[in-house]
């Protein structure tokens, strides 16, 4: 059979595609800005029908009608491998639940640990060799549609066409069904505004990035704010290996700072593993023999990624403890993201030949009441979630400066962890030092 009627052979209404769902079944939908939602909400027109139908999914950018539809969870449940804004909305509702990773471990829990019954994704159109593009989002694709029973496609000619890599497309061979969107546009993330302090931040960071490093970047006002500052600076021949591909990268590279030519792989490619940005961004990715998308067991993996030579990796936090125990996923217990790829980078760019790895905070935020809190601690606030242990963190940024926690006994921590809190803190941290034990006294 010619591909072309392979193609049309298997194309159905959303409708018709949700009639494959059955109850009891695993459902490995979505990631970022790619969101099959036609399928989706037929799906949620069966609600009714079905039961004990469990998504899996994450860094979702638009509202889920059968979570929407099904609030006390009666057929429909949603777990998230990151929490987007959106998903700890439905958390803190009890609509959803988090499923703890390490992101480079994702195709591998998927493969071994996990249960697919059908992969309901979004995806380019289907190019002259049968194949369709997963576009802004690889991730774990590849893994899932290997352990899946059902393979259902949905087509969204705005999504576009990248190149890889490996493990970024799926042929007509392995598609159950094809869902025909037309055009439908994605999910914009507007980069965030950056404050005075992300600047300053951004600012302690950017003298540590020499010529020729390879950058990853998260989101955010300080990832953004630095992605600005790299794009008007005089550094050269950078490189781009990243698990988020996002506006700052498209700033950089328009201004010539990156041309990934001293890379020690992908030379002269921007390795991503998923995408989430402006209109500007995935129109930069289109056929960009630049952009090279990979699944993230190769972005992430510590041993592929610390192989690229001054690997400079820049990651946010929620809190750091005196011990220098970083907290990005929580407040308290109260869920607020997750631990996504920072360990796997956090350990990358340690282990990088002249690599450096930064966590990233504000040194206070404000309170629903409008009270000031510091956000170094004596200790993690009671419920925190460890994501990178006090061993493995390097470098850590405040608008008050860096400090290098490598080699340092826990009194010098303590010290340098003070030295870069908000002055108006730093005299109760040390008396909580003190009681800690872990304050050196001074003769």
């Amino acid at each position: 059979m010619k591909i072309t009627d392979e193609y049309r052979s298997k194309c159905v209404s959303a409708a018709e595609a949700a009639k494959l769902i059955r109850s009891g079944d695993w459902i490995e939908y979505s990631w970022g800005s790619s969101c099959a939602d036609l399928v989706g909400d037929a799906i949620a027109a069966r609600m009714e029908e079905l039961t004990d139908v469990n998504f899996r999914g994450g860094v979702i950018m638009k509202p889920l009608t059968f979570i929407e539809n099904d609030p006390e969870g009666r057929h429909f449940t949603w777990n998230s491998l990151h929490m987007s804004a959106y998903e700890r909305k439905l958390a803190q509702k009890g609509m959803a639940y988090y499923t703890p990773i390490k992101y480079s471990e994702v195709p591998r829990y998927v493969r071994e640990n996990c249960r697919t019954d059908v992969v309901v994704i979004q995806t380019a159109p289907m190019d002259d060799c049968g194949y369709f593009s997963f576009g802004t989002s690889v991730s774990h694709y590849a893994a899932a549609i290997d352990k899946t029973r059902t393979v259902i496609v949905e087509v969204n000619e705005d999504m576009p066409k990248v190149h890889g890599g490996y493990e970024h497309a799926v042929h007509i061979s392995r598609v159950d069904c094809v869902v025909e969107g037309g055009k439908r546009g994605l999910p914009v993330l507007p980069s965030a505004a950056p404050s005075e302090i992300d600047k300053k931040i951004a600012g302690h960071v950017l003298s540590e990035i020499p010529d020729r490093a390879c950058i990853q970047l998260g989101i955010g006002g300080m990832p953004n704010a630095l992605g600005k500052m790299i794009a008007d600076s005089d550094l050269k021949d950078l490189g781009v290996h990243t698990e988020m591909l996002v506006d700052g990268f498209v700033d950089m590279v328009e201004t010539g700072r990156v041309t990934g030519m001293y890379k020690n792989l992908d030379r002269g490619r921007m390795a991503y593993s998923f995408a989430a940005g402006t209109q500007k961004l995935y129109d930069f990715m289109r056929d960009n023999p630049s952009v090279a998308a990979y699944p993230v067991d190769y972005t992430n993996h510590p041993f592929i990624a610390s192989k690229i030579d001054r690997l400079i990796s820049i990651n946010s936090a929620v809190e750091v403890d005196l011990a220098g125990q970083v907290c990005s996923e929580s407040a308290g217990p109260n869920i607020i993201s997750g631990a996504g790829g920072q360990l796997d980078f956090v350990e990358a760019a340690y282990n990088s030949k002249e690599g450096k790895s930064f966590i990233c905070l504000p040194s206070t935020f404000k309170d629903k009441e409008g009270k000031v809190h510091s956000r170094i601690k004596g200790m993690l606030t009671l419920g925190s979630i460890v994501t990178d242990t006090r061993a493995g963190v390097q470098f850590v940024v405040t608008e008050y400066g860096k400090v290098n926690l490598k080699g340092m006994s826990s009194w010098q921590r303590a010290e340098a962890l003070i030295s870069i809190a908000h002055p108006d803190f730093r005299d109760g941290l040390i008396e909580e030092a003190k009681t800690l034990k872990i304050w050196r006294k001074k003769y």
